[in-house]
């Protein structure tokens, strides 16, 4: 067996690890069906944003949660954490998006300790997906220019 069909081998079995522990849905497979010669590098560029835009989310709501506050502006949190559960249902995060529903609800009831514990959770699955995902993008590279090298 040649290195490319190896590496495309282990590129199948890693994506499909990512789908059976629910790390992604299948919307990830229909941002992936929108990229293509014209822009190949879509997908990461989509996700990029989805980190920037997570992180960013992660840190408001820590702020707003801190501890030490006189009052916690549950509306504002369901806010961030509804834009977050948007955005990470548009990439196909599932786990992130699970935990964003059950923080929803915990803003609803106006449960802090639930809160700060779903912030907790939300923030593991998030570092994990990452991970995941640049992980997967790593490997296409490779991938990529394994492919480049053989063809010339």
């Amino acid at each position: 067996m040649d290195v490319v069909t190896q590496m495309q081998r282990q590129l199948i079995q890693y994506t499909s690890s990512l789908f059976q522990e629910g790390f992604l849905d299948d919307q990830f497979n229909q941002l992936q069906q929108l990229q293509d010669e014209s822009n190949p590098e879509f997908v990461v560029e989509v996700v990029t944003l989805f980190f920037e835009d997570a992180e960013r989310l992660l840190n408001e709501l820590s702020k707003s949660l801190q501890v030490e506050q006189e009052s916690i502006d549950f509306r504002r949190v369901d806010a961030h954490v509804h834009q977050l559960k948007g955005s990470s249902s548009s990439i196909g995060a599932q786990r992130v998006q699970r935990v964003c529903i059950a923080f929803r609800n915990f803003c609803e009831q106006q449960n802090v300790e639930g809160c700060l514990k779903s912030l907790q959770e939300i923030k593991q699955e998030y570092s994990l997906v990452k991970t995941k995902l640049e992980t997967l993008f790593k490997m296409e590279k490779q991938l990529f220019a394994a492919r480049g090298s053989i063809s010339r």
